[in-house]
């Protein structure tokens, strides 16, 4: 068999077959849940022929292949003599569902993911708004600067309700009912700076948790926070939300379950949260948001060293989802946050050892990948550098962190701290700016570090890189098999969807980013039908018809891939109305799916558009960016 010592080696680097649960494909990769990840051997299966790269993601191990995924497959189900399409959610796999530090950044990910870029956009209006202000173009009194602060600040004033949402749907509750919980501590006449008069009393008087006590539930004392802009109270309200409504479920009859269930749910759970769940998370993030600040201080040069030098390690084990909540909380509870502030400079510090990549660099597929590369990592987006160019050649990735972790020792020493939560990249910098003192040394700080991050990344990387030959290869996307067919000949690609077309270096999929599956674009589809853009064959359609390869009439090889990871949702949201093996036209209905449904559902629909069997062509020309519809060129391939 074709695969069979790619499978051996791969069964063996996973960690045996004993240490696989299931395993499953989709179109471009392996898909393991194993007992123990940390059995397996990524660098050993990353520097593997005919594996692209690995990655380790909602619980799965995700080996990818490239476009020969399903021969792939098949070699590895027959050598480890493992049950063929098992589902990723298997209800019988009894394995390990991961350490507790594992589940709670899985939790906490799940919570905060979802509202990440609505979450940035806001603190990017505050930031800017702030910068007008401190700039002198408005003031305080404007309309335009109110109608700013009032979309910049929409969200965080009402983060519980975003929270509420988010949080029931990963505890498995309502999402809906999460939101209702949240707009009741919200609720302005429950506030404590709407109550008016002298309180009925005082509760934990002569403690530091003494507290005024101005309405009763059946004289039951109620302790009034300022839930507004407070993440722990409404994450642990939901959780214990969701435990009584699957409660209530089970014990409420079918015929009045509908409206009696969410009814017992908000009426046990509210008034729960604001007589003891709700005054314990308070202070407990109060005190969450002192501590960090108070470890800080200690030595802020030392934090941000640390901070700066592993947050990009972070990312890539999912551990900063740990302390991106830590970082929101202190800036709602305190006003200030450290945290985030000390890891701005790894987006700098990665442009400019990939900088110096492409000035050093002969091979023509690293210059081509190195630009786009560049601009979205001065922009905040580091996954295509990080994963596509930096970790392979090594020595840049290395030199990378010490850029940063020199930029975030330099950002404490200037005392610089986020006072709104803001963008990434560039966009974060005025997220810098004091709101009294505006423009201080703190902010320009912030900016020398950025300059000093990205160039001793540059400098290290162009005169100790190592630019040669053996590593700029090991950048290079897994080779492909070779195409016998020798008619291949210059072609036109039609966009397949209506939509926006995105540049493919900038989706949050490494492997289709870093061009490593193949060159192309991305389109962000505004109507829920996929139509074919070529005449030719289906090769690959899956069960969960989330993707479809296609074999053009003049040999180009197409994958185009709905959304990111939507592998998952196992076929629901979509419908095919052509088979593997099928003849195809031009123009003729594909597929059809529910953009809404796989919106809500939590997953991406940016839809990668590819050519496998790129290295076939002398070059790919591809769409500018923007909206695009079906029947026009969005690819031109240049034999």
């Amino acid at each position: 068999m074709k695969y069979e010592k790619l499978a051996k080696d791969i069964i063996e680097n996973v960690g045996g077959k004993e240490n696989v649960n299931s395993v499953v494909h989709c179109i471009t990769r392996l898909r393991f849940k194993l007992k123990d990840e940390g059995k397996a051997n990524t660098e050993v299966l990353e520097n593997m022929d005919g594996i692209v790269t690995v990655r380790q993601s909602g619980g799965q191990y995700q080996v990818v292949i490239g476009n020969h995924v399903p021969d792939v497959y098949k070699a590895v189900v027959i050598e480890g003599g493992f049950e063929s399409n098992r589902p990723v959610d298997d209800p019988d796999d009894n394995g390990d569902k991961g350490s507790l530090l594992d589940r709670f950044i899985d939790m906490i990910s799940g919570i905060f993911q979802p509202i990440l870029a609505v979450l940035v956009a806001s603190g990017m209006i505050k930031g800017f708004n702030a910068l007008f202000l401190a700039a002198g173009w408005l003031n305080e009194a404007s309309g335009t600067y109110q109608v700013l602060n009032a979309i910049g600040d929409a969200l965080f004033y009402f983060l519980p309700i975003f929270l509420g949402y988010t949080a029931m749907k990963k505890f498995g509750g309502t999402p809906f009912l999460g939101m209702l919980i949240a707009g009741a501590l919200v609720y302005p006449a429950l506030d404590p700076s709407a109550q008016a008069g002298e309180p009925l009393y005082m509760l934990f008087a002569g403690t530091l948790l003494e507290s005024p006590v101005y309405i009763e539930f059946f004289g039951i004392p109620i302790i009034l926070m300022t839930y507004a802009m407070s993440v722990i109270p409404i994450i642990l309200s939901t959780f214990f939300a969701a435990k009584l409504e699957n409660y209530f479920a089970k014990l409420i009859p079918d015929v009045v379950k509908t409206f009696v269930v969410p009814m017992l749910t908000v009426l046990t759970i509210v008034p729960l949260t604001f007589i003891v769940i709700g005054p314990i998370a308070t202070w407990a993030s109060q005190l969450l948001g002192a501590g960090t600040i108070w470890l800080y201080e200690l030595s802020p040069v030392i934090a941000g060293a640390v901070i700066g030098s592993f947050w990009l390690v972070f990312v890539m084990f999912g551990l900063h989802w740990g302390l991106v909540p830590i970082g929101i909380n202190n800036v709602v509870s305190q006003g200030w946050d450290p945290i985030l502030a000390l890891m701005f400079v790894h987006s700098f510090a990665l442009a400019g050892a990939l900088t110096a990549v492409w000035i050093r660099t002969r091979k023509q597929k690293l210059k081509t990948l190195s630009p786009p590369a560049i601009i979205s990592a001065v922009f905040g987006v580091t996954e295509p550098g990080m994963y596509g160019i930096a970790l392979p050649l090594k020595r840049p990735f290395m030199f990378t962190l010490i850029g940063s972790g020199i930029g975030g020792a330099l950002l404490g020493l200037f005392g610089t701290v986020a006072h709104v939560m803001g963008g990434l990249g560039i966009f974060q910098i005025p997220s810098f700016i004091h709101p009294e003192e505006g423009m201080n040394m703190a902010f320009i700080g912030a900016l020398i570090a950025a300059v000093v991050g990205a160039v001793l990344a540059f400098v290290l990387t162009y005169f100790f890189g190592g630019a040669t030959k053996e590593n700029e290869e090991s950048a290079q996307p897994a080779p492909q098999e070779e195409n016998k067919d020798e008619n291949i000949t210059n072609e036109v690609i039609e966009s397949p969807m209506n939509g926006e077309a995105v540049n493919l270096a900038d989706i949050s999929d490494s492997a289709f980013a870093s061009g490593a599956l193949g060159k192309g674009v991305a389109i962000k589809p505004s109507e829920g039908k996929l139509i074919s853009p070529v005449s030719g064959t289906v090769t690959a359609l899956f069960d969960t018809k989330h993707a479809i390869g296609i074999i053009t009439e003049h040999g180009a090889e197409l994958l185009v891939h709905i959304g990111m990871d939507t592998v998952q949702l196992e076929g629901k949201f979509f419908n095919a109305h052509v088979a593997q093996g099928d003849k195809i036209e031009k123009g003729q209905l594909l597929i059809e799916f529910d953009i809404e449904g796989i919106e809500k559902a939590g997953y991406e629909i940016i839809t990668p558009v590819v050519i496998t069997n790129f290295d076939q062509y002398t070059s790919i020309e591809t769409a500018e960016e923007g909206t695009i519809q079906t029947g026009k060129p969005i690819m031109f391939l240049n034999k």
